[in-house]
């Protein structure tokens, strides 16, 4: 039985084109990226989480859907990611406040948490920015380029903050959950 799914945001279309550019360097290769991170690493992606943990670095936080550019992943890839510890539902092109209240959790935890996402995990990089500590890493994959970093800093919140805002939905609710 899958669990219970209350969206809080929706992606507008109008938004949509704003997240096509990277919102940091694109690596094509985790271990420099690895030794570009800071910690926590959060990676959004079953590709970008099975790209880290082949190069020895298994995030501290990981949200995988089973899928890539809308395709089922190669088995390989799946299950080299393992097990989840926890799962969410979050439909496509939303952010469920299951999704926020376990990315939050994980963030805060002291063990490495796999989230399995029933539904879309694309949007998980946004509320991460806003979750994850100064210093911390999100990393999520760039269709056809890469892995992009993105470095978690009041500014580069600020800006993840500012996009959830202009979305569809309880942007309040959403924030008061992250910060």
């Amino acid at each position: 039985m899958s669990p219970v799914s209350t969206v809080l945001l929706s992606l507008p279309d109008a938004l949509r084109t704003e997240l096509k550019e990277p919102w940091g360097p694109v690596f094509e290769e985790a271990e420099s990226l690895i030794s570009a991170a800071g910690s926590p690493l959060v990676a959004v992606g079953d590709v970008v989480t099975y790209h880290l943990e082949a190069a020895g670095r298994r995030p501290d936080v990981s949200l995988v859907d089973g899928m890539t550019e809308r395709s089922a992943v190669a088995e390989a890839i799946s299950a080299a990611t393992g097990r989840p510890d926890v799962t969410v539902a979050n439909p496509k092109a939303t952010l469920t406040e299951e999704l926020l209240s376990a990315l939050v959790e994980a963030i805060r935890g002291d063990d490495p948490v796999r989230i399995l996402v029933e539904g879309e995990e694309d949007l998980a990089a946004l509320p991460a920015i806003v979750a994850a500590p100064d210093g911390a890493s999100v990393v999520y994959g760039q269709p056809g380029e890469g892995m992009v970093l993105v470095a978690v800093t009041p500014e580069s919140r600020a800006c993840a903050e500012a996009f959830l805002r202009r979305m569809d939905g309880d942007a309040a609710r959403a924030l008061s959950m992250l910060n």
